[in-house]
């Protein structure tokens, strides 16, 4: 027998390719276990410890992992995985999504969106008890906690709106594309709530998470005009139209400056009394 035929043939990457679209892409519950010493000397006993994961596999293949809570719904921080781990490490628990995990979702996004829809309408107090019975099934939820802090905003609340900035600041996933609209809304309230050091704070993390949009820099000029930091303001109006030439706030933003002498020398009209244009409009 000659070395190759040894070895079973490779399957041409084409194929491989072909396998992976054609199959429905992986969402459901999995879990692992680990084996965990309790108690010393003669009491110590082993017990196996199960933890339940979200799995979800995007358009692009790509699979992240997300642990449940006590309360048994997705949430903290996600990871991705390869396809070899999950099939190596973890087991399938489609039961266990169907029976528990799913309806604890679908009754979390129904509360949400009572929530929204109560903010919508101007029933704050209402809103507010919605986003938080949601928050207390899930304290990470990025649109509970958006809806919360601009329930808030609304009552004029700065100090709990800062409690939600702080929490919110720090989960990557308040600045993910599927949360765009509201991170944007978040934002121009927290500066026309006159927190500006929160609207840069933010506006400036999701700039280091690496979110390239000309909205977004149009939007930390903004915030850096009511500061009466010019220079800055004028600063990230160019990088928005590095990104998009054809931004029109951004132009007209530019023009305002230079034809007020704003953009590099001092201040001579106050912010209050200039027309200058307004916040971009989330995209």
């Amino acid at each position: 027998m000659s070395p190759e035929s040894s070895h079973p043939p490779r399957r041409p990457a084409a194929k491989a390719d072909d396998d992976l679209a054609k199959r429905d892409r992986i969402k459901g519950i999995f879990s692992t276990q680990a084996i965990q010493k309790v108690g010393t000397g003669t009491t110590t006993r082993r017990t196996i410890q199960k933890m339940y994961w979200f799995v979800e596999e995007d358009e692009g293949h790509i699979l992240e992992i997300q642990p449940l809570n006590k309360n048994y719904v997705p949430s903290g921080p996600k990871r991705r995985i390869a396809l070899e781990e999950l099939l190596d490490k973890f087991s399938p628990e489609p039961e266990f999504y169907i029976s528990t995990v799913y309806p604890r979702l679908r009754e979390l996004n129904m509360v949400i969106q009572k929530g929204e829809k109560h903010r919508e309408k101007g029933e704050i107090f209402s809103a507010e008890l919605e986003f938080g019975q949601a928050l207390a099934v899930d304290e990470e939820n990025i649109r509970a906690n958006f809806g919360l802090g601009l329930t808030y905003l609304d009552r004029g609340e700065a100090n709990k709106a800062d409690d939600i900035f702080q929490r919110l600041v720090r989960l990557d996933a308040a600045f993910e594309k599927e949360h765009k609209h509201l991170f944007n809304e978040f934002g121009m309230n927290l500066r026309k709530n006159k927190m500006l050091d929160q609207a840069l704070d933010y506006y400036q993390r999701a700039e280091a998470l690496a979110v390239r949009d000309d909205h977004l820099m149009f939007n930390i000029a903004r915030a850096f005009f009511d500061k009466k930091d010019y220079a800055r303001a004028m600063e990230y109006l160019q990088k928005a139209l590095a990104l998009n030439p054809e931004h029109t706030e951004s132009r007209r933003f530019v023009a305002f400056l230079e034809e007020k002498g704003l953009a590099k020398g001092p201040v001579i009209q106050s912010p209050e009394a200039a027309a200058v244009p307004g916040d971009d409009p989330p995209s």
